[in-house]
């Protein structure tokens, strides 16, 4: 049980989950729709795709960490190829089941979503276009979830443009973590080719532009409320303090990516 919780890596997926269902909560509530069946099948969906890409990581990535990650659940042997191939292929099979019982468009959505996940893994990963799968997906997620719970996607527009730079934030946050294993396994991502100083600095500094433009613009117009300007500070603290170490950096992007995201949808009602 624990060796198929730590395939699917489950902090990235409990905060797309989240942030998912705030979102997706917000969203409906400031619609006047129930918060009901579709809320619950749009969450269910994201959550799927989360399980497909996660346990699709290392299925695709087997061979490598034999040598540079042996903990982890496949080359330790703690998990067979089997069973993380069934768990990939049951969290796939939950997207497209729930997404298909929203619409044609948001199970559309779901799907470019987890193709552009699936790129990533098989190909994309270790080259200098890694950072394009994560706009993809990161980019339609907002409109995925408007689709879900029945609302207009005009709503969430104006939140693609901020997608971009943090969606390369977390992108290099996250690659930072495996620095050395990926050099040594001969990776040409991004980070490796950027290098590990510049690849910090610009992940924590994309990352805090976000942050303090979606601020400033909350502060010129009404939507700075208490609860707005706590969850926008926490983001801000988050990144912040993971300056100094790629791991906290990555978790305190993930949490930064929740509050700024329920920050924004509540500012603008």
């Amino acid at each position: 049980m624990l060796a198929a919780l730590r395939l699917i890596h489950p902090a990235p997926t409990a905060a797309v989950v989240a942030l998912s269902a705030a979102l997706g909560a917000i969203l409906a509530t400031q619609a006047g729709l129930p918060l009901g069946e579709r809320w619950a099948l749009i969450v269910a969906s994201v959550a799927g795709s989360q399980i497909f890409t996660g346990a699709g990581n290392d299925l695709a990535d087997r061979g490598r960490d034999f040598a540079a990650r042996p903990e982890k659940p496949l080359p330790s042997g703690d998990l067979s190829i089997n069973a993380a191939a069934w768990i990939a292929s049951g969290g796939l099979a939950l997207q497209l089941v729930a997404s298909w019982r929203l619409g044609a468009l948001p199970l559309a959505l779901g799907a470019l979503a987890s193709i552009s996940a699936l790129a990533y893994n098989v190909a994309l990963s270790r080259t200098p276009f890694s950072p394009i799968p994560y706009l993809v997906s990161f980019g339609l997620l907002p409109a995925w979830i408007a689709a879900g719970v029945g609302v207009p996607l005009d709503r969430v527009l104006p939140a693609i443009p901020l997608v971009a730079p943090f969606a390369v934030a977390a992108h290099l946050a996250n690659t930072l973590r495996d620095f050395p294993a990926d050099a040594a396994a001969g990776s040409r991502s991004l980070a490796q080719v950027l290098g590990a100083e510049r690849s910090r600095l610009l992940a924590v500094g994309l990352a805090l532009a976000v942050g303090l433009g979606v601020g400033a613009a909350l502060a010129l117009g009404e939507g700075a409320t208490p609860p707005v300007i706590g969850l926008g500070l926490i983001g801000l603290v988050a990144v912040a303090q993971g300056a100094g170490s790629d791991r906290r950096l990555w978790y305190g992007v993930l949490v930064a990516a929740v509050c700024w995201t329920a920050a924004w949808a509540l500012s603008t009602g």
